[in-house]
Parts: structure tokens; C-alpha cells; sequence
């Protein structure tokens, strides 16, 4: 499989685009190369080859959204490997309204399994299309913000950016 890398440069670090030439298959923060590599290679196999080349009209779309057009990304086509749970709750994540939150717990019972909140959390930190499919979006039940792949300033910079209120605790 051909894959081609895109960059854009955001108010919260340089961005990976990363397409088949017909769905974004990864959007991962460049200096999360780590993870990001390490996502490519589970999902794609240590063969996938990335070379450059504009994804698909993504950057302009992504930047759309840092501009302030929170919905600009809720169309774009993606394409991901992983298991049938994870796909249920990538699906899932794209339900969520920009400006809102729900907790793991709630992302559960969505999908027709209440007691798998833990497992839900683990399917959110392998989502491989962060931002378009919108896992920043899942807070602990306290409301604390928990986990992100790009880190916790980046989920609480989303958050805002989209007019999520926030506890005291997190802001």
C-alpha cells in the first residue's frame, strides 16, 4: 500500500497528514514521531511506504479548523485498520459535537457495552486520526481531562478552541 504524508503547521505544533491518495489514514502531532510510527507499523505493517505528496485537500480542511470552522473536518473521508471494537468506537468518536464532552463511561454505553470504559480508553489512545476523529473529546467522569496522545496541554488547547466548558480543575 502507497501512503503520502502531508505537514501543516498548527497553533499547537506541526501536523502529520497522512492518506492512502483516497481516505487520511493518520493525523498525528510530528513530534509524536514514536507514536506515530509505532500506529503505522500496527496498522500498516513495517513495509508501509510514505512518501510526500499533498493529502487529498486535507491540509486546507484541517486548517479550516484551526481558522475557527470547528466543523470543516466532520466530512473528511477516513480509512482505518484495527479491530471491529475499535472501528465501533472511532465511529463512534465522529458522533461527538465539536464543544462537547463525554466520558469513557458514556462513549461505552453508546456502543451497546456499558462495563468497557477501560476498554473504550484503550480503543481512544489507538486512534490513529486524532482532531477529525475527535478523541480529545473523551474526559475522565470527574471531568478531568485524561490522556491524549499529544498531550494534555493539546487536549485542553482543543477543548477551548472549540468552546468545551471545563471544569475548574481543568482549566
Amino acid at each position: 500500500m502507497d501512503l503520502f504524508v502531508d505537514q501543516l503547521d498548527s497553533p499547537i505544533g506541526k501536523i502529520a497528514l497522512i492518506s492512502d491518495g483516497e481516505a487520511l489514514r493518520v493525523l498525528d502531532f510530528v513530534d509524536c514521531e514514536e507514536r506515530m510510527q509505532r500506529l503505522l507499523t500496527l496498522h500498516y505493517g513495517a513495509r508501509a511506504a510514505v512518501e510526500s505528496r499533498e493529502s487529498l485537500g486535507v491540509k486546507r480542511i484541517v486548517e479550516a479548523y484551526f481558522e475557527g470552522d470547528l466543523t470543516s473536518v466532520d466530512g473528511i473521508a477516513v480509512r482505518t485498520e484495527g479491530t471491529l471494537f475499535q472501528k465501533q468506537v472511532w465511529a463512534e468518536l465522529r458522533k461527538i459535537p465539536a464543544g462537547t464532552t463525554l466520558s469513557y463511561g458514556e462513549l461505552a454505553r453508546r456502543i451497546g457495552k456499558p462495563a468497557a470504559s477501560r476498554a473504550v480508553g484503550l480503543a481512544n489512545g489507538s486512534n490513529p486520526i486524532g482532531i477529525v476523529v475527535p478523541c480529545h473529546r473523551v474526559i475522565g467522569s470527574t471531568g478531568a481531562l485524561t490522556g491524549y496522545g499529544g498531550g494534555i496541554e493539546r487536549k485542553r488547547w482543543l477543548l477551548r478552541h472549540e468552546g468545551a466548558q471545563l471544569s475548574l480543575a481543568t482549566l
